[in-house]
């Protein structure tokens, strides 16, 4: 406790950094305010059956969950972030088979921002689809009341509260942006991650209550169950940051400016990360899975029809689950094949002199960077895979609440850990620059010269 007091006090003397935090803070501020704002023309004492039905787990409760609960209360927000994130993914997928969007990726700050704005624009058209869908579901699938609409349900609602929803999911797109240039940590993510750290408190209350009240275990489940979550989490960390260290050394530069190739330099590494993928092989699988459901409705009432119904419609389900892993693999090898550039690391390696020891610089460099990437993608498949079916696994060992069990594992807990571990290591480059230590270095604070 006092090493962490003495790292907020250094966190105070840093002034540009104070500001980066409060900017950060005071932005997600406003992100969590919007949630709660109801769209105009919609009665929010009303919406108990929207509540009931996306509270406590399933498909609909991890979309509430992403949005923090706006979702639920049909708020400005209610699509959140997600039309970004899918444009981006879009974006990123597309910039394999389109030559236009490879162009851009190779021309530096300017693609980047040509990129980006292609990002934006496919944003705005992915809501325009997915606004009307949202309020026709309101009163279709949610079931909520026709008293609900103040103003009934005619143009006049749908048209402006499309607009706002547009303009919702926009204004949150820019709050990210902006906490990414002016604060700390990446905008976007710890969008998503303020909007699932705000069902955190709710989901274990319901959990405790059950527990406590309905003498269903008592507090020592509830401490079981605390210090099995605190472990789970700990994997996560591990699975984040594991990395194979691939060792790299460069020739010496002679007095010319050349190479000379009979001298050896120092020795550095190439880090390939054991979970490449982060959490997209996740939402990649999470996106298929309505897929067999939906095939189950269109078979009608036959007995096979009904079976995928009821198996894949329960996300703590057994078939359900194992298609989910299974999944989760596959897409795993997909995506790091496509986010890794195994030819590129090891054009840029010869390019600046460098090479593998052992192995000859060029294909040879990239055949081995792949092999090596696919041992490890492997193993690394199979623990995003594990911690994905985890919620699924606790749900039914301990007999917990839906919510709270989503919490185990996942992609919530996945961008929890990885957007916690992305910021303490911007605060931490503050800190050392500034010759102290950082939230994640053991010691007294540095002392230095001038200091």
């Amino acid at each position: 406790m006092k090493r962490f007091i003495e790292v907020l006090s250094n966190i105070w003397k840093i002034e540009e950094l104070k500001t980066r935090i409060g900017i950060t803070l005071g932005l997600l501020i406003v992100y969590r305010i919007g949630a709660q704002v109801v769209l105009p023309g919609i009665d929010p004492l009303q919406l108990s059956e929207l509540s009931s039905r996306t509270t406590g787990g399933g498909l609909l409760g991890v979309l509430n969950m992403f949005t923090g609960g706006a979702f639920a209360n049909a708020s400005v927000f209610a699509l959140g972030i997600m039309p970004y994130i899918s444009a981006s993914i879009v974006v990123q997928l597309m910039g394999i088979a389109i030559p236009y969007l490879q162009k851009l990726q190779k021309e530096g700050e300017s693609g980047r921002r040509r990129i980006n704005q292609i990002t934006r624009w496919l944003t705005i058209a992915i809501c325009v689809f997915q606004a009307p869908a949202y309020l026709y579901s309101l009163e279709a699938v949610f079931q909520v009341p026709d008293s609900a609409f103040v103003f009934g349900k005619g143009l006049g609602f749908m048209v402006p509260s499309v607009i706002i929803l547009v303009t919702g999911t926009v204004f949150a797109m820019w709050l990210g942006e902006k906490i990414t240039d002016k604060g700390i940590g990446n905008g976007i993510s710890l969008l998503i991650t303020v909007g699932i750290v705000a069902t955190l408190p709710m989901s274990f209350a319901q959990e405790f209550v059950s527990r406590v009240t309905e003498n269903n275990g008592g507090p020592i489940v509830i401490l079981i169950e605390t210090i099995l979550w605190i472990a789970i989490n700990a994997i996560c960390i591990l699975l984040v940051m594991a990395v194979r260290q691939i060792p790299v050394q460069y020739a010496r530069r002679t007095t010319s400016g050349g190479f000379d190739k009979n001298q050896i330099g120092s020795r550095q590494y190439i880090p390939l990360k054991l979970n490449a993928s982060g959490v997209m092989p996740i939402i990649f699988a999470q996106a298929l899975m309505f897929a067999p459901a939906a095939l189950g409705r269109l078979a009608g009432d036959s007995e096979f029809g009904q079976w995928l119904q009821a198996s894949f419609s329960d996300i703590f389900g057994l078939w359900y689950n194992i298609l989910f892993a299974i999944l989760i693999i596959i897409f795993t090898y997909f995506y790091t094949a496509i986010t890794v550039p195994t030819n590129k690391m090891a054009d840029d390696l010869k390019r600046s002199g460098g090479f593998v020891p052992g192995v000859r610089p060029g294909t040879e460099t990239a055949d081995f960077l792949d092999r090596i990437m696919s041992q490890i993608t492997f193993p690394g498949s199979l623990f995003l895979a594990a911690v994905a079916v985890l919620p699924a696994v606790v749900f039914h060992l301990f007999d917990m609440k839906q919510g709270w069990a989503l919490f185990y594992g996942g992609t919530s807990l996945l961008i929890m850990v990885g957007v916690a571990i992305d910021t303490i290591q911007q605060i931490n480059a503050y800190l050392l620059n500034r010759h102290y230590d950082g939230l994640m270095k053991t010691g007294s604070k540095r002392k230095t010269a001038g200091v």
